[in-house]
């Protein structure tokens, strides 16, 4: 079937981009029995992820830039802007340094092993606080620190360290927390994937790319997902994200052990 393995890897993307399970785990397995992909490729796949995020919370975002006249909304406002600026500032100065750990499979696996434990702590420590669904200067401080580190640390999962370190610092309502990392992950994701597409275009090695092979990949990740965020959000009102956790040690520790043996 043509493109298959475009199909297999939007799916991946898509499924994995914005659930707690890290995508470039995933992906990277993928491409290890797949074939390895372009930069490019991969830049342009993460972005259909974000397109469909997009389309899930326009209205909200709609509301926010169009109410800057309530208090409410404009407060919320400042809060995404202050933790995507703390993100795009620091993650500028970490590029330039080099703080980024290699993605290849071992520090991906043991950033799994690591997160999957950090979200069973953190959902324990979280149950214990009040009900609380208001962003704190602190909370949005926090989250846009928290994307760097995850960045710096490949594996370890966005959306899952930002969303937990919102609910450990003040925002323990899960809907609540994982909304806000959502939306400030849109801008920070639009513009980690532009600054990406400017280097590798100012690069010239996109000339040899499969443009169809691309095109399907990006669709299937925008549709895909869409249905998974769809899902997600609809689960975390009842319940926790400790499989999340459960799945991420299992991958995680079946990678190491598959290292130790020579498999891959």
């Amino acid at each position: 079937m043509p493109y298959l393995n475009d199909i297999i890897l939007g799916v991946i993307e898509g499924i994995t981009e914005f659930l707690p399970i890290s995508s470039t785990g995933h992906l990277l397995v993928a491409q290890h029995w797949l074939g390895p992909r372009s930069d490019m490729y991969n830049i342009v796949i993460q972005a259909g992820a974000i397109l469909a995020v997009t389309l899930i919370y326009w209205r909200r975002i709609v509301g926010l830039l169009t109410g800057w006249g309530d208090a409410e909304n404009r407060d919320y406002l400042i809060k995404l802007t202050v933790a995507f600026l703390i993100t795009a500032v620091l993650g500028l100065v970490v590029k330039k340094m080099g703080f980024e750990l290699p993605e290849t499979i071992q520090p991906v696996a043991w950033a799994l092993v690591i997160g999957g434990v950090w979200i069973v702590a953190a959902e324990y420590f979280a149950a214990k606080l009040p009900d609380r669904v208001g962003i704190t200067l602190r909370v949005a401080i926090a989250v846009g620190i928290a994307q760097v580190v995850a960045g710096v640390f490949p594996g370890l999962s966005r959306s899952g360290t930002t969303i937990f370190v919102a609910m450990l610092l003040g925002t323990s309502n899960r809907a609540a927390a994982t909304e806000f990392a959502f939306l400030v992950g849109i801008p920070t994701m639009y513009a980690a994937s532009g600054y990406e597409l400017l280097s590798v275009l100012k690069d010239g090695t996109a000339a040899g790319e499969d443009w169809g092979g691309l095109a399907v990949a990006f669709v299937t990740s925008t549709v895909t997902a869409f249905i998974a965020v769809k899902w997600l959000l609809d689960f975390i009102r009842t319940n926790r994200f400790t499989v999340f956790a459960i799945y991420r040690v299992v991958f995680g520790g079946a990678l190491l052990a598959a290292l130790v043996a020579g498999l891959i």
